[in-house]
């Protein structure tokens, strides 16, 4: 007879789940659910983290629910979740497709400006940055926009956050993102073991370059990981279910939210504390369990909240 395994036999691990509950694209008129102010994002973060997150990435928006990266929004920000709650505080240095973000060129071109980008990395409490190390047009509103990281802007990215003392999530769209300046960055020594890469699937329709979710993409993906990382897995949309249960099984870590996902299932908006809850449920389901906050910084090679200055 063939043998079987028990629950039992699997190696019991913690998963990271951030949670990712604003972004920079969605709107309250897409989902009433979605945080948009400081009190607002930190309520919500903090229930996530009472129900098993241990990381938060942030965007941060105007008073008018409009893109912004500015520093003393993120600040208000995150002086109120460090109010209420110990999680990994993770600001995003993408910005948004709205607001503060867009410049429009002398050629009439829209970008996401790159220099408020990098205002995303002066808050109090930053502990880790998203670094989109590649350049992409996303189409939003019926607007292209270029997000244009150019190898020269990757090291300047880099060495702000190496000067700050904060730690890059690595967010890849495709194997180009993750074998150019991905690697390009670590090996120079912009990031030290373990690196947290984000694998990003699912963004392919308003994302030029972006890869969809496939099992086998994702697979393809994760063979190109330095040796090193840590597997962290979002998907949009539809993908968000699938993609991140195929995570947990490939032994890495999920990021759920309203970021990425508006609904819950067909036709029922979710909120941010639904998908951290069925996460942490197929997390437990498969035999483990989610991180604390301590946990995952133990885990991403971060210094112990307590250590760190007020």
């Amino acid at each position: 007879m063939p043998s079987s395994t028990s629950k039992s036999d699997i190696a019991k691990r913690k998963v990271i789940v951030t949670i990712a509950p604003t972004g920079g694209m969605a709107s309250k008129e897409q989902n009433p659910h979605l945080p948009t102010q400081p009190g607002e994002i930190a309520d919500q973060i903090a229930e996530c983290v009472a129900a098993g997150a241990s990381v938060a990435a942030i965007h941060a928006r105007r008073a008018d629910d409009q893109a912004t990266c500015d520093p003393d929004v993120y600040a208000a920000i995150n002086e109120a979740v460090r109010e209420r709650t110990d999680v990994v505080i993770n600001n995003s240095t993408g910005g948004g497709v709205s607001g503060d973000m867009i410049k429009q060129y002398d050629t009439g071109e829209l970008r996401i400006d790159f220099s408020e980008r990098l205002k995303g990395l002066e808050a109090p409490h930053t502990e880790m940055a998203t670094f989109d190390a590649e350049t992409f047009v996303v189409t939003a509103g019926g607007r292209e926009l270029l997000c244009k990281t150019s190898p020269q802007e990757c090291d300047e990215l880099a060495a702000r956050m190496t000067e700050l003392g904060i730690k890059p999530e690595w967010e890849v769209m495709s194997t180009a993102n993750i074998a150019q300046d991905t690697k390009r960055l670590i090996a120079s020594g912009f990031d030290a073991q373990p690196y947290w890469i984000n694998v990003v699937l699912g963004l392919d329709k308003p994302f030029q370059g972006a890869l969809p979710y496939t099992p086998r993409v994702l697979h393809q993906m994760v063979d190109e990981l330095p040796d090193g990382s840590e597997l962290c897995v979002s998907a949009i949309a539809a993908n968000q279910l699938p993609a991140t249960t195929h995570a947990i099984l490939l032994g890495g870590h999920v990021r759920v939210g309203l970021e990425d996902n508006l609904n819950y299932r067909r036709g029922e908006r979710a909120t941010n504390l639904q998908l951290v809850q069925r996460a942490v449920r197929l997390i437990r389901e498969l035999g483990h369990e989610p991180a604390t906050p301590e946990e995952a910084r133990e885990i991403l090679g971060l210094k112990s909240l307590v250590s760190q200055p007020a």
